[in-house]
């Protein structure tokens, strides 16, 4: 506004003067040289040197800013050859070409010195070289300038996790969130090590302020602050069972699928006999994520139950799933400490084709513990070492044996899932061991046959009369029977009349049944089958039949018991003769 007003006085001071110069009376007369200019009207002269003073200052203003000019045409020259120079070395970084990205550094140190991106340029190609030390000394550089400090902490904090060195890792890190509160790195890195050392209040603070600056949503936040609150309360579980009951009464309400969470409140609610509420904390767990602590903790919700009661609880918590194998290893479960082993063969049988390593191990308890089979047992564990692998703990390829709130591998908060590992995956490739004829025989199935229920003409038919024994001839002479044992009673001419024996019960006949696998051990064909010989009531002694029987025609000695042992006693018909005669 000063402006205008101040231009307006100008023009009308002009227009005055121009005026006043006009009304005066005489003549101009512009002498230069043999050049003589006569005006009766001043003004025009007047205007016309004004012109040439005009172009001349101009002319002179152009010679004096020329040294200005040639400098900075010079010097945005060279800032543009400094840019060409960083573009080209970046691009040669990301192909991975440290020759040319070292030459072109070198260029844009030259003629951009005072760039940020010649220092960034310095840095990155120091680290495609390996280069370590020329890598902090340009970070550093870069963290003492006000435009790149951020930029130069987040350098060192990379190199300080490159040397394994995690103290000065967390120390710029820390450097950097109190510089930057709404940088996602440094509050990442600072989360991790709180979360390390067991600094869960820290953790926390991290989270609110990662929730206030916008770097997380609402969801994510609600979930991941009732990951740090349960990791909080299952440290104090032991020591201050108190605030562990507030804090994970409070991660439940945030994020109510939390397997570890479910699992440690319905233990609280259990142990303040609220058992109703600790059903429903499970059910909803459950519905989202069937898992085995889940079963346990539902199955043992209500204290001092019977197996048979934790197994009808198992059961209804499973049936909410119908198909989960989850489900049906927590019924087989239930069911074996209840001693109910067919329920537990019911519910494994539908994944018994493809077992899963729990499920061969269940089968495995139930053979030794059922039937006290060992060797069906022992194929059952062998077939648990080349079955599918079960879900469990995985995070960024670590598998963990329980929950953990952070990676190990690369600290990222809530990064443990309840899944099949990667390793565990099936693939297109065979499997390593196959499967054995031994362990196939193990695991057959057992025959079992059902009982024959006799038909109406089956029991009013006569029984049977027993076949009589075959009797097999020796290929060798019969032995001779000593004369003097009584004859036994089963060889008498005529047999006493015996008592009618019972009718035994015919035999059932065979039921086609499924094609079984071939048995362990099978019997042989080409033996024939014998009906044992009825035992005699006397065993008669049997001689060999070139035995001449003992000699009582000797010289009789009193003294011969003393020097040798007896003689045996005349055997055959001699032998009786002589008995009788004596």
């Amino acid at each position: 506004m000063i402006r205008i007003i101040l231009f307006l006085l100008l023009i009308a001071v002009v227009g005055g003067g121009a005026a006043w110069l006009a009304d005066q009376p005489g003549d101009l007369v512009l002498s230069w040289g043999g050049l003589r200019l006569t005006s009766k009207q001043p003004l025009f002269l007047l205007a016309l040197v004004l012109v040439g003073a005009m172009l001349a200052g101009v002319i002179l203003r152009a010679l004096w800013k020329v040294p200005a000019y040639v400098r900075r045409n010079r010097r945005e020259r060279l800032h543009a050859r400094g840019r060409r120079a960083i573009t080209q070395g970046l691009l040669a970084i990301g192909h991975g070409d440290s020759t040319s990205a070292r030459v072109h550094a070198e260029v844009a140190r030259r003629h951009a010195g005072n760039d940020p991106l010649t220092l960034l340029l310095h840095a990155q190609s120091a680290q495609l070289d390996g280069d370590r030390d020329g890598a902090q000394r340009a970070f550093r550089a870069m963290a003492e300038r006000e435009d790149t400090r951020l930029l130069g902490l987040r350098g060192l904090f990379i190199e300080a996790q490159r040397a394994d060195d995690p103290v000065t890792a967390v120390m710029v890190a820390e450097e950097a969130l109190k510089l930057s509160p709404s940088s996602s790195w440094a509050s990442h890195a600072v989360l991790g090590f709180c979360c390390a050392k067991g600094d869960w209040a820290g953790a926390l603070s991290i989270i609110d302020n990662n929730q206030s600056s916008g770097l997380i949503d609402k969801a994510t936040y609600r979930r991941q602050r009732g990951v740090l609150l349960t990791a909080r309360a299952l440290e104090l579980e032991s020591v201050d069972r108190d605030l562990a009951r507030e804090s994970v009464k409070e991660a439940v309400k945030l994020a109510p699928t939390l397997i570890p969470a479910a699992v440690l409140a319905a233990k609280f609610e259990s142990e303040a006999h609220q058992v109703r509420r600790a059903m429903r904390l499970v059910e909803t767990a459950w519905l989202a994520q069937p898992h085995p602590d889940l079963a346990d903790a539902y199955a043992h919700v209500r204290l001092g139950d019977a197996a048979r009661q934790r197994l009808v609880r198992v059961e209804t918590l499973a049936a909410k799933t119908p198909g989960h194998i989850e489900g049906a290893l927590a019924i087989a479960r239930a069911a074996i400490d209840a001693s109910e082993f067919a329920k537990a063969r019911a519910a494994l049988e539908p994944f018994t084709a493809a077992p899963t390593q729990r499920v061969a191990l269940l089968m495995a308890e139930i053979e030794r513990t059922e039937h006290g089979d060992s060797g069906r047992a022992r194929a059952w564990t062998l077939r648990a070492v080349r079955a599918l692998h079960d879900p469990v703990w995985t995070a960024d390829g670590y598998v963990s044996d329980r929950w953990r709130p952070v990676s190990p591998v690369t600290g990222r908060l809530d990064a443990f899932q309840w899944q099949t590992p990667v390793a565990a995956l099936p693939s297109d490739k065979g499997s390593a061991i196959e499967t054995s004829p031994f362990e196939e025989a193990m695991l057959a199935p057992r025959p079992v046959e059902p009982p024959k229920q006799a038909t109406a003409s089956e029991l009013l038919a006569p029984a049977p009369t027993p076949a009589e024994p075959i009797e097999v001839k020796p290929a060798a002479p019969a032995p001779t029977v000593q004369d003097n044992v009584p004859v036994p009673a089963a060889l008498d001419a005529e047999p006493a009349p015996a008592e009618p024996a019972a009718a035994p019960e015919p035999a059932p006949k065979p039921e086609s049944a499924p094609p079984a696998p071939a048995p362990l051990f099978r019997s042989r064909t080409d033996l024939p089958k014998t009906a044992p010989a009825p035992i005699p009531a006397v065993i008669p002694i049997v001689r060999a039949p070139d035995d001449p029987g003992v000699d009582e025609d000797g010289p009789a000695d009193e003294f011969a018991e003393q020097i040798g042992p007896p003689k045996a006693q005349i055997g055959g018909w001699k032998g009786f003769l002589s008995r009788l005669g004596s």
